[in-house]
């Protein structure tokens, strides 16, 4: 059964991001609506599972916005005004709604990398 999940890797301090704000967004034509706000556990995952199941998971393109600078502030990290990265906004595509998309960010404050998990 198909689902959408996400994971994130605190790179600067060797650990997941708990706490890290995430936005989940479904882009429907120039429009983005939006599907859900959630905070990352102690694993830097969503404590409520899939951010999207197999009743919800539907084919198209969404957007998933990480806080970035708001997190790293909060861990203590000296960051400049205006940080480096504030927000990082991933969009990308579900072809089969049938499927397991797994999103996972590794990030510091200068940097990212992401790819479809499994």
């Amino acid at each position: 059964m198909g689902h959408l999940s996400t994971h994130v890797l605190d790179t600067m301090n060797g650990c997941p991001a708990a706490g890290m704000q995430v936005e989940l967004w479904r882009h429907e034509g120039h429009e983005l609506t939006h599907l859900k706000t959630l905070r990352l556990n102690a694993d830097g995952r969503n404590d409520g599972g899939p951010l999207l199941d197999a009743s919800t998971m539907a084919t198209g393109r969404y957007r998933l916005v990480f806080h970035v600078a708001a997190y790293f502030r909060a861990r203590g990290a000296a960051l400049p005004e205006p940080a480096f990265l504030d927000t990082v906004p991933l969009d990308f595509g579900i072809a089969d709604a049938s499927a397991k998309y797994h999103v996972p960010l590794l990030v510091s404050p200068w940097s990212y990398s992401t790819y479809r998990g499994s």
